[in-house]
């Protein structure tokens, strides 16, 4: 299974536009050989698992981060770029945390993009930083929806900082007649993911942390000393975190792999538009996605490209034979680029959970692991690897908070949850036709 993962994960980045537009290590992390002695083995060099490092080392504690390919290779380097306040479904928090609880971690989900541009000052990371953040609705019966989310992040969970757009003022900042009402948010934002994950990379290097590509997890032997095992070497801790989301298949037992599903997503990136044309699409060159639930997001680029992306799948379809689709849904919303080439198209798997919360937890007092950001973790990863390293070093209020959340596994096993998925995205999107 992680092997098709891989190779299919492998395909839908071979166009990236990221990938094209970032200079990579000549020389990529070495591969684990031997064995090695430190406090933490973190599982996963994306988002995630390079927080955990950080913070690690912030508190004084010896690192070793081991992933399968090389930093920002899953997730942290393909995704929408969007640094985003709050959750995928805040309601679920509420329900299940109460009101303290949600915002408690609402709160946190602040941190959590304020921690970004922080360590983007700290590290010099270069990674095109944009702050602006619309939600917008396409149908008349998503408008009040949107409303009573604005007002509830307000009311409930201690966030004043929306402001709320109707049809004509969301006009004025997207140039599309697509989009009847909207939320303008000034805290959350967007980047470049990939630069910023290589950026972190990098700080935690400098910092001291050891990292190895190239050298995947095959098992975790658990106990007081835990052992974590690859191909040609082994890392000897006191503490292991997995933080490899969807491509870490084999190494969480499969209770807690049963809790996400690797969703595929896609993107597309234009031929640069040139700065007066992209200016005119998106005026304060915000982030935007719609509030469907087959949504679409999109951006400009710094080089003023339209970066548009949605369709989600469970299946890993090509991103070649997806393309075209993508585009005619880009020049649904900008009839105006129909002119306007498609240079890159990509994709790669999201870590969903079936409530759309994220899944924090403890497989045992010295094994942890976080998953489940469900399309929210270029900032809720940084907090993540906080509260790990703070419940490593004695003060787990805020990880215990966060795994309170209680998750269903997924149906099927692994070999029939990918159908299983899309009969139930299927009914999904017949929902989303009436």
């Amino acid at each position: 299974m992680t092997a098709t993962l891989d190779k299919r994960a492998d395909d839908l980045a071979r166009r990236s536009y990221y990938e094209a537009s970032v200079r990579r290590p000549a020389v990529d992390d070495p591969m684990l050989e031997g064995t090695l002695d430190v406090d933490v083995c973190v599982i996963g060099a994306g988002f995630a698992g390079l927080s955990v490092a950080l913070e690690c080392r912030a508190r004084g504690l010896s690192v070793a981060v081991l992933d399968a390919h090389r930093s920002g290779w899953g997730a942290s380097g393909r995704n929408g770029g969007q640094a985003l306040v709050g959750f995928a479904k805040d309601e679920v928090i509420e329900k299940q945390l109460g009101l303290d609880g949600a915002r408690a971690l609402w709160a946190m989900s602040v941190d959590g993009v304020a921690l970004i541009r922080e360590r983007i000052a700290k590290y010099g990371i270069d990674c095109d930083f944009t702050a602006g953040y619309l939600t917008v609705a396409t149908k008349t019966k998503r408008v009040p929806d949107l409303r009573a989310w604005m007002d509830a992040a307000a009311s409930r969970w201690g966030y004043p900082h929306l402001s709320w757009l109707e049809r004509s003022e969301v006009r004025a900042r997207i140039a599309s007649e697509r989009y009847l009402a909207g939320v303008y948010d000034p805290h959350s934002g967007h980047l470049h993911p990939l630069k910023y994950c290589l950026g972190l990379a990098d700080a935690a290097r400098r910092e001291g942390a050891q990292l190895y590509a190239h050298s995947p997890v095959f098992e975790v032997v658990r106990g007081a000393r835990p052992v974590v095992r690859t191909a040609n070497g082994e890392v000897r801790c006191r503490f292991v975190v997995a933080a490899g989301n969807a491509t870490l298949n084999g190494v969480l037992p499969p209770r807690v792999a049963a809790c996400i599903a690797p969703i595929a997503s896609y993107i597309v990136a234009t031929e640069p538009l040139g700065q007066a044309r992209a200016d005119a699409l998106i005026a304060g060159r915000e982030a935007i996605c719609d509030n469907n639930f087959f949504l679409d997001y999109f951006r400009l680029s710094a080089d003023h490209r339209v970066l548009f992306g949605g369709r989600a799948s469970s299946t890993g379809a090509s991103p070649a034979k997806l393309a075209d689709d993508i585009r005619k849904r880009m020049v649904g919303v900008f009839p105006q680029l129909s002119d306007v080439k498609v240079e890159y198209a990509w994709g790669g798997f999201v870590d969903v959970t079936r409530n759309r919360a994220p899944d924090f937890g403890a497989i045992d007092p010295n094994y942890f692991y976080v998953q489940g950001f469900s399309g929210h973790g270029v900032a809720l990863t940084g907090i993540a690897g906080r509260v790990v390293a703070s419940a490593i070093t004695g003060d787990a209020a805020a990880f215990d908070l966060f795994a309170k959340l209680q998750h269903v596994r997924f149906p099927g096993g692994p070999a029939l949850r990918g159908p299983a998925l899309e009969i139930g995205m299927l009914y999904h999107r017949m929902r989303e036709l009436f």
